[in-house]
């Protein structure tokens, strides 16, 4: 039985804290740490983490208390949104696990993180407890306002709320334009998200990338056999040649199952950090927009 969490921590320019979060996962028995990437723009770290499920939970629990005490969101800048220093924290079924399960272990996840951390949490996904809370970009939305936590109550002082979910794998990446015109991109994300009347099992954002000088269209790709990796990149270059921007290249969050770059195949995605270390050959994972 093995299970994936790739919780998203908001915390991507010091090395020391992004350490701190690898080896809490490192230092827990039965959990395997296969990748680590981390964003300045976006000042947020993607882990992604196998094992048997209570292991997992063990592996998120111990990352979430290093983020608790390293991270200060009132210190905290960046361009991607967040409400928590552990912002996201999803589990996926990887082999011999259900969706079912993966649940059961974020809902468990999630009161030990109010009972041990004090941090409040929202349930997400296939984990979550409440209709509005289906889809994380609600989540954000609503928790901005009056919505109350699932597990706990208002807000840590320095580590915010968390969302806790499980749900089927995605695929994160980006797609950078070699352009300032972030204006353009948003235009871009909102035309190809599902949201918007784009493409099916998409959704996007159009960020600013300060130290690259450019901006960028963040994708989350949550279905690859029904919107396949090439035909949203398709998407995004005809939309950018309307523009006159150029695409300068794509690059990958977290890992990419191996059958979503076999439907791709024949493409070329420009991928910038594509290796064969970050594809996954049983289930996919990704940062959560």
């Amino acid at each position: 039985m093995t299970a994936e969490c790739v919780p998203n921590f908001s915390e991507g320019r010091r090395r020391g804290v992004v350490s701190a979060l690898e080896e809490a996962v490192r230092g827990t028995a039965g959990a395997r740490l296969l990748d680590s990437t981390s964003d300045e723009d976006h000042n947020r770290s993607v882990l992604t983490f196998i094992g048997r499920p209570e292991a997992v939970a063990d592996a998120a629990v111990a990352a979430v208390r290093v983020a608790v005490e390293r991270i200060d969101l009132r210190e905290q800048s960046g361009v991607h949104p967040r409400i928590g220093a552990a912002d996201v924290v999803p589990f996926v079924p990887v082999d011999g696990v259900t969706l079912a399960k993966c649940a059961d272990v974020a809902r468990a996840v999630g009161t030990r993180i109010w009972e041990e951390l004090r941090v409040p949490v929202y349930f997400y996904e296939a984990a979550a407890l409440r209709p509005e809370c289906a889809r994380l970009e609600s989540v954000r939305r609503l928790a901005r306002g009056e919505l109350a936590p699932d597990v706990g109550s208002g807000r840590h002082v320095t580590a915010g709320a968390c969302v806790v979910g499980a749900r089927k794998f995605l695929i994160a990446w980006n797609i950078n334009l070699r352009s300032r015109d972030l204006a353009a991109a948003r235009a871009i994300a909102g035309e190809i998200r599902e949201s918007g009347g784009g493409l099916r099992a998409v959704k996007a954002l159009g960020l600013e990338l300060g130290s690259r000088g450019q901006v960028q269209v963040s994708i989350n790709l949550t279905d690859y056999e029904t919107t396949p990796l090439h035909v949203v990149f398709a998407a995004v270059a005809e939309r950018c040649r309307g523009r006159g921007i150029e695409i300068a290249g794509s690059e990958l969050i977290g890992m990419a199952p191996e059958a979503a770059l076999a439907a791709s195949a024949g493409h070329d995605l420009r991928w910038e950090n594509l290796t064969a270390d970050r594809i996954l050959r049983t289930a996919g994972s990704g940062r959560d927009e």
